[in-house]
């Protein structure tokens, strides 16, 4: 592929046709052997990054009969699930999921991203509107994108966990791990989540200022902590902003399964039901 094509391909964009093709791929399987078809071959799958989404699509396809390695930093973390799916589940590292699989996966669901809709319409800029993950919001540390400071390096649940993980030299479990001992007094845990709190201010302050929404709506396995982020965040932004109109900062309703959920009506989006098959 030219690299002027590959380059209208964001992390998103990967993200929504793996999502699609994962889910309907494994409806597909699952709708064949329910009517009696004959089912193809079974592929071995490699699954990278084993979090919601790609524990979720994984689990779908061992259901529709295939083989797959799920991979972690910290395979140890997903031994419940193999065990849960039995046999045809395993689990590994990163590069045991690409040498193990036929097909390989990649689950995107600990960064940031946004969605702009402008008069109820979503603008995507040809797949590249809304990265706002990767705004420059401070100097350090390096991003995976290859940046310095960006947002995504600093405030998302992942990128939370992993800053505190190598300040202090302790394994936690995720950003609310880290949330609740800052709330009992960890002056590490403390300094790394008001640090991520003053990068979110900072680049929904531009986006007010470029964009002048009349709300925003944050999701993901952030908002979770619910008061402890937005009542600080919402404090943050207003102190940055002058005579901008304020926003209001809204929690998503359908939380940690958003992705799921949306990429499961995508794939109902493009599914023939009387083909069964994706459109072109």
């Amino acid at each position: 592929m030219p690299h002027s094509e590959r380059a209208g391909f964001s992390r998103r964009t990967l993200l929504q046709f793996g999502s699609v093709a994962g889910l309907g791929f494994a409806a597909s399987a699952l709708s064949r052997g329910a009517s009696g078809q004959t089912a193809a071959p079974p592929l071995k799958i490699g699954i990278i990054g084993s979090g919601h989404i790609g524990s979720t699509i994984g689990s779908l396809w061992v259901k529709a009969g295939h083989p797959v390695m799920f991979s972690s930093r910290h395979p140890e973390e997903i031994a419940p699930l193999v065990q849960e799916l039995g046999a045809l589940a395993k689990s590994g590292a990163v590069a045991d999921a690409i040498t193990f699989g036929d097909v390989v996966f990649m689950a995107i669901g600990t960064g940031i991203a946004g969605a702009i809709f402008i008069a109820g319409t979503l603008y995507t800029g040809r797949g590249m509107a809304g990265e706002v993950g990767h705004s420059k919001v401070a100097d350090g540390p390096v991003c995976a994108c290859g940046g310095a400071g960006c947002l995504e390096a600093v405030a998302s649940a992942g990128a939370i966990a992993r800053r505190y993980s190598q300040a202090t030299g302790k394994h936690v479990a995720g950003a609310k791990d880290v949330l609740a001992r800052a709330e009992r007094g960890d002056a590490d845990a403390r300094q790394i989540w008001e640090s991520a709190l003053d990068g979110l201010a900072l680049d929904l302050s531009h986006t007010v200022a470029l964009l002048a929404p009349e709300a925003i709506v944050i999701g993901g396995g952030l908002s979770q902590a619910g008061a402890a982020l937005f009542e600080p965040l919402q404090a943050r932004l207003d102190a940055i902003l002058t005579f901008h109109a304020r926003p209001t900062l809204l929690r998503a309703s359908i939380g940690a399964d958003a992705g799921v959920i949306g990429a499961a009506l995508r794939a109902r989006d493009l599914v023939e039901p009387s083909r069964g098959r994706l459109r072109r």
